[in-house]
Parts: C-alpha cells; structure tokens; sequence
C-alpha cells in the first residue's frame, strides 16, 4: 500500500468513474500512476483496472500481470487475479482464466470469495462447462438467500453429479467441495421447501 493521500486521491477518482469519458478516465489515472516509481505494482494494478474499467482489457492484461509479476499483494492481488481472469475470458482465453482462478480458489477464502467464483462461473461457460459454472453460482448463492439454503446447495451438488462423466474428477471435487460449504447453521427454520 501506498501513502495515504496518494491511496485517497486514486480512491477520488474511482468515485468519478462515470464522469469521465473513456479516454479521460485511464488518463487521469496514468497521472497518478506515474508519481510512483516505474513499476510500482500499486500503480500498475490501478492503472489496470482503469482501462478496464473504461473497455480496454487488452491494456489491462499487461498492467495486471507485471503488478502480480512485482509482489502486488492483499486485497489488490485477490482483485488483480479476479479481474485478469475476466479480461483474459473477454478477450478470448478462458481457459487461462480457469487456471487462473482455479489456482486462486485454492488460496482460501475471504470476502471476494464469491466474485472468484462467479468470474470462474463465466469462464467455465466460455469453455462449455456451463454445469460446473452454474453449480458455482448456486454454491455461492445459497448462503445469502433468506430461505431454501440447504436446497439450492442440494442442487449444486445435483449439477455435478449429473454431470460427472463431462468434468474432469478435480474440478469436480473442488465444486462439490465448494457446494458443501453451504452452512448447514445458517439455515433458517422452514416450515416446507417446495
């Protein structure tokens, strides 16, 4: 992390993303970026993300990987892996972006969990796994439904078990993995699923 007012001033102008044109936008970031000494990965992840933000993955890619390349680290990295995988799947290599974001789940788990998965989700589909995304997103969704948790957990597990000759026996345990983790505890009592 940076000094804090160079954190405040690119946290500023994220703020006026959409007042921005597409051009104007990476360029003010290009501004802040080139405070830093060449190669900062802070400043290329920020610089990045601008034009990818503004529908310029293909700049993005190298900014992204020289920043992970250079020791980017916390929540930066996590969001660097994410969004490299998504520019990478929209440009037309998603299966790097499984790889990428396969690796990453293997990391552990914190609050952008589901934005890994929900980005492998898509990347899966990109590469004709839709079972194995849509299995994904239910996993990820269940625990933030008021009711039918343990159901649609269920029905992830379901996907994957339907699908089991289709998927490869370790992406299919990492989902089946990620569909038990459904917290049982967190279900509210219901009356009836139907």
């Amino acid at each position: 992390m940076q000094n804090a007012d160079w954190e405040n001033r690119v946290a500023a102008l994220w703020t006026e993303l959409d007042s921005h044109g597409r051009e104007e936008f990476p360029a003010a970031m290009d501004r802040l970026a080139a405070e830093l000494p060449e190669g900062t990965a802070d400043a290329d992840f920020e610089l990045g993300a601008s034009y990818d933000s503004t529908g310029y993955p293909e700049r993005a890619v190298p900014l992204y990987q020289r920043a992970l390349a250079t020791g980017l680290e916390g929540e930066r990295r996590r969001r660097a892996v994410i969004q490299l995988a998504s520019s990478l799947r929209n440009l037309g290599h998603p299966e790097e972006s499984v790889a990428l974001l396969t690796e990453e789940r293997s990391r552990g788990t914190d609050h952008l969990s589901d934005a890994v998965d929900a980005t492998l989700a898509l990347a899966y589909a990109s590469t004709g796994r839709e079972r194995e995304g849509l299995s994904l997103v239910l996993a990820a969704l269940a625990p933030h439904l008021p009711r039918y948790q343990r159901s649609m957990g269920n029905y992830a597990r379901m996907l994957l078990e339907d699908a089991e000759g289709a998927a490869d026996s370790e992406s299919a345990a990492a989902l089946t993995a990620s569909a038990e983790a459904v917290p049982h505890e967190t279900i509210r009592a219901e009356t009836r699923e139907s």
